[in-house]
């Protein structure tokens, strides 16, 4: 292709190994990351059809999805009465196969999404999958990745290889800075709400504008995670002298020699002036307020002094029909406003708001303070490096201290996973879904960024944060 390239095309162009017709290329895949889930099936498969991985030195495995999170925790504990099988299974077959396996016990432990950039596994320009659907979340480093299924896993582990079909590309730009107590889960949150949970649907998107070239890595991992939210199978931040400077140094980053090329490669990543995009959106960051979301899906969110809205608003049956049901399950009424609601549960964690840059916001709210009498306070660290990060800081003493309880790494309480501790209560949490049963059944989840999951827990109840900081 001749002119102005957009990264995207790019990084898919450097990859096509074949093209196969009706828009469908064959990739090369540069990485493959497993978990003990999808992971562990995808190794069955592979060995049930008696072929052997073809690039195994490209495969990572993490034990993180059903491991119990509580202090002090086995090497197979699980809350999931399948997890101990799916937790052996995948340590059996990384072993067998030779992968780059990260076992519970291990010091890089933890969740999938957060230690792939923190190893350097996830770099600029590569193709990375894994069978979860939050792997959009690394192209917060300019990684092209998505989630992929056990079949998929299996044709991976077999060929280093993927058909796809190629997306169209969209650009979201984020422009002006973020008013006080506004983050980058704001910031999605409110473009989902703009754009409806189905706004991505066959887009490859790119975020940018004068936000996202102002923002640190752990933020815009936090944007790309919820690319999936909008029905978007790829989100990305091309790379730039931040990225660079985030990854220098990690263990499967480049060194030498090979890191000065890569560097080179790394920097003709980003979009060229004139680059076409099939559509694009803009946020004005400034006239952002902290989001929180009301209903069942992430789009059903409105800024912290709004309401819950009223289905007769609706233009059409369809959208009357699900906001009726959303603020039902919710046991919220139209008009209620959004702060006040009486909350159960302050939830901190998962890929989406489980950095150290996420810890320390939420404690720099609670530090000196005690959460409200009745509500129950979880901090479950994204990896085992940040929770040793934050305890060095003395972030743990600040959670405990206001009431916190302070938990092992691992995506824990996101979903439900045959946990059923969230039953029937109302929570505020950082992580990236809240459909009906989500972290359990009957479990009523708002979510919202580190900040507000903080300022909730304090007041017992939906609060602005604004009020708390300076």
């Amino acid at each position: 292709m001749t002119g102005p390239r957009t990264f995207f095309e790019k990084v898919w162009s450097d990859h096509v190994i074949a093209d196969l017709g009706d828009n469908t290329a064959l990739l090369q895949i540069d990485r493959l990351f497993l978990h003990e889930m999808s992971g562990s099936v995808a190794m069955r498969q592979l060995a049930e059809s008696g072929r052997e991985p073809a690039m195994r030195e490209l495969v990572f495995t993490v034990i993180d999805h059903v491991i119990d999170t509580a202090p002090g925790r086995g090497l197979d504990q699980s809350r999931s009465k399948a997890g101990p099988e799916m937790i052996r299974a995948a340590r059996a077959g990384s072993r067998r196969y030779g992968f780059n396996f990260v076992d519970v016990d291990d010091p890089r432990q933890g969740i999938v999404h957060v230690i792939s950039p923190e190893l350097g596994v996830a770099l600029p320009g590569l193709t990375l999958v894994c069978g979860d659907s939050h792997t959009c979340t690394v192209g917060g480093v300019g990684a092209l990745a998505w989630g992929i299924g056990s079949t998929e896993g299996e044709h991976v582990l077999a060929t280093q290889t993927l058909p796809q079909v190629r997306p169209k590309a969209m650009r979201v730009n984020f422009e002006g800075k973020p008013a006080k107590g506004v983050y980058p889960k704001d910031m999605v949150l409110a473009l989902i709400g703009k754009i409806g949970a189905n706004g991505g649907i066959g887009y490859a998107v790119e975020f940018a504008g004068s936000a996202i070239r102002e923002m640190p890595v752990e933020g815009r991992l936090t944007i790309c995670n919820m690319a999936i939210e909008f029905s978007a199978k790829y989100g990305f931040v091309a790379p730039d002298e931040i990225t660079i400077d985030y990854l220098k140094g990690r263990e499967y980053a480049p060194k030498g020699a090979a890191w000065e090329a890569a560097v080179r490669y790394w920097r003709s990543l980003p979009s060229d002036p004139g680059a076409r995009f099939e559509h694009e959106v803009t946020v004005d960051c400034g006239g952002l307020s902290p989001q929180v979301t009301w209903g069942t899906s992430p789009q059903q969110v409105v800024g912290i002094d709004g309401r819950v809205p009223d289905p007769a608003s609706a233009d059409d049956p369809g959208t009357r029909t699900l906001i009726e049901r959303a603020a039902e399950y919710a046991k919220l009424k139209p008009g209620q406003p959004i702060q006040g609601v009486k909350i159960d549960v302050a939830y901190i964690g998962s890929c989406t708001n489980a950095r150290l840059s996420d810890l320390r916001v939420a404690a720099n709210v609670l530090k000196g303070k005690r959460i409200a009498g009745g509500v129950q306070g979880i901090c479950v660290p994204g990896s085992t490096a940040v929770k040793r990060a934050a305890e060095a800081e003395g972030l743990d003493r600040v959670f405990r201290d206001a009431g916190f309880e302070w938990h092992e790494s691992g995506c824990a309480m996101c979903g439900h996973m045959g946990n059923d501790r969230l039953a029937d209560l109302r929570v505020i949490s950082t992580t990236n879904r809240n459909f009906e049963g989500r972290q359990g059944p009957a479990t009523r989840t708002h979510l919202a960024s580190p900040a507000t999951v903080a300022a909730s827990a304090l007041r017992g109840q939906i609060a602005d944060v604004r009020g708390l900081i300076g």
